[in-house]
């Protein structure tokens, strides 16, 4: 049996790929861009030919290689090995992706979630440390979450444990979401949702950002500017922060007390904020924790950064491996 695995992380603009070794090693990493064009039908070739093109200019041995995990955007049938409806990706229609995979390389072929696929990353390398009870919360342009529990990865019945960005917690002055609901998470707590309280802080106020760089933006600011402004001072950018650390404290809050993790882990984009985030954000989150729950977790921010979707994949096919053993 070989020691090596082939992790793919799919994403609307690229598609990254590593070979890691059983202990976790990074032997090698590429990537190419994401073709979405034609309904993204040439996506899955352009990743097999990737592969092969690879391994074969590196001189790397397929028969060394267990087999290939993937973290994807969409519906992830997990046991047939599909996705429909990756709208980034331009995927309307069923994808097989462990058909096309497994005739390619004749090697088991696993898939999940995207976020769930980082949550693995963080879990096996990274702030996890290998906790058989944690969550992982990824904040970016949305909310994503990934629920590890007793050892294993929480999926529900329709694959869609985890959609922290989807808890309302907002009714009276509720933002629209994308998924058709008002008052989500990931309306107040992602790097859109934080600018969305920005825009609602000037409207609603008499008071204005006085940073200088904040003031140049005029109503095109990002989430980092918000951030760096409170950062520096600000105070109107500080009252921002503290608002979307209110939100996203209560909401981890609920998910930690349903299902007492050892670590939360945050990471994505706005987890870039550093220990600024993790000062605002522990206060809001441990007020509303049960007792027991507060005495045994621990906030942490992500370690591995754009690693942990590529890890994640590979660490993913050592868990359907043990899982099988299991079984």
């Amino acid at each position: 049996m070989g020691d090596q695995l082939i992790g793919i992380d799919l994403g609307g603009t690229s598609c990254k790929f590593a070979l890691v070794t059983v202990d976790g090693q990074i032997l090698h990493q590429w990537a190419i861009p994401t073709r979405i064009e034609d309904k993204g039908q040439h996506i899955v070739s352009d990743m097999i030919q990737s592969i092969k093109e690879e391994f074969s200019r590196k001189n790397f041995d397929l028969g060394k290689v267990i087999g290939i995990g993937m973290g994807s955007p969409g519906q992830i049938d997990r046991k047939n090995r599909t996705v429909i409806g990756a709208y980034n990706l331009n995927w309307q229609e069923l994808q097989l992706l462990g058909q096309q995979f497994e005739e390619a390389f004749h090697l088991p072929f696993f898939m999940d979630n995207d976020a769930n696929v980082a949550a693995l990353g963080e879990r096996w390398l990274g702030a996890g440390n290998q906790s058989d009870n944690m969550i992982f919360v990824t904040l970016g342009t949305g909310v994503g979450s990934g629920l590890v529990t007793d050892g294993h990865l929480l999926h529900g019945v329709r694959g869609s444990a985890g959609e922290a960005g989807h808890i309302t917690v907002e009714r009276d002055k509720a933002f629209a979401c994308t998924c058709g609901k008002k008052g989500c998470l990931e309306t107040v707590a992602s790097a859109t949702g934080i600018v969305n309280l920005a825009k609602r802080a000037l409207q609603e106020t008499s008071a204005s950002f006085a940073d200088p760089h904040l003031l140049a933006c005029g109503n095109d600011f990002t989430a980092k500017d918000i951030f760096d402004a409170a950062k520096s001072g600000d105070r109107l950018a500080e009252e921002v922060i503290d608002e979307f650390a209110d939100y996203l404290g209560l909401a981890l809050s609920h998910l930690a007390n349903t299902l007492n993790p050892e670590i939360v882990v945050i990471g994505g984009g706005v987890s870039k904020a550093g220990n600024y985030l993790l000062e605002k954000l522990k206060p809001a989150y441990e007020k509303n924790l049960f007792p027991q729950v507060l005495e045994s977790s621990t906030l942490k921010l992500a370690q591995l950064g754009n690693d942990a979707g590529v890890i994640g994949a590979a660490a993913l096919v050592l868990t359907e491996f043990v899982q099988k053993e299991a079984e």
